[in-house]
């Protein structure tokens, strides 16, 4: 037996065999190979259907994101603008409650810078009578002689100073 150059009875057993072998792998094993195979095909079709089917759901859902994404920015901005135009009333609002409040600081002050000008010009008006009487009566003194002529004179000053007293005290009651 040589292996180079095999016998004629070795190739004939050997095609039988192979003959055989391939008999029954067509009609046992091919079939089940085959079915694995199209199992396999199914499998990866399926797989391939399922990952479009994902990828078009992460599409909508990245959509979906961006949309909630813009609405917030939206709502963010519209929040800010409420928050500013808030802030702005609010210091609108104080501004004038400041200037009305001035306002009535000044009025106060003015009334009662006006009320101590009254003070003051009352006390002016005391001090210039009893100046003008404390004069008159020494310029009275030394013009004055114990005659009854100086006593006449001396009596109507002094009822005119009582008048002018009169007025004096009538005005510090009206006010």
């Amino acid at each position: 037996m040589n292996l180079v150059t095999p016998d004629t009875g070795l190739l004939f057993w050997m095609v039988v065999i192979f003959a055989l072998l391939f008999f029954i792998l067509a009609r046992f094993g091919f079939p089940i190979i085959t079915s694995m195979v199209e199992k396999r095909n199914a499998a990866i079709d399926k797989s391939l259907k399922d990952a479009d089917e994902v990828e078009a759901l992460m599409v909508a859902t990245m959509k979906e994101h961006d949309e909630m994404l813009a609405e917030i920015r939206r709502e963010q901005s519209r929040i800010l603008k409420e928050a500013t135009d808030a802030k702005n009333t609010i210091i609108a609002e104080a501004r004038e409650e400041a200037r009305a409040e001035r306002e009535k600081i000044l009025s106060e002050a003015r009334t009662q810078i006006a009320a101590e000008k009254e003070s003051a010009l009352r006390d002016i008006r005391r001090e210039v009578a009893v100046l003008s009487v404390s004069v008159s009566e020494k310029i009275l003194r030394d013009q004055l002689s114990p005659e009854a002529a100086g006593k006449a004179y001396l009596d109507r000053l002094i009822a005119e100073a009582g008048g002018m007293s009169t007025d004096i005290k009538a005005e510090e009651n009206a006010n």
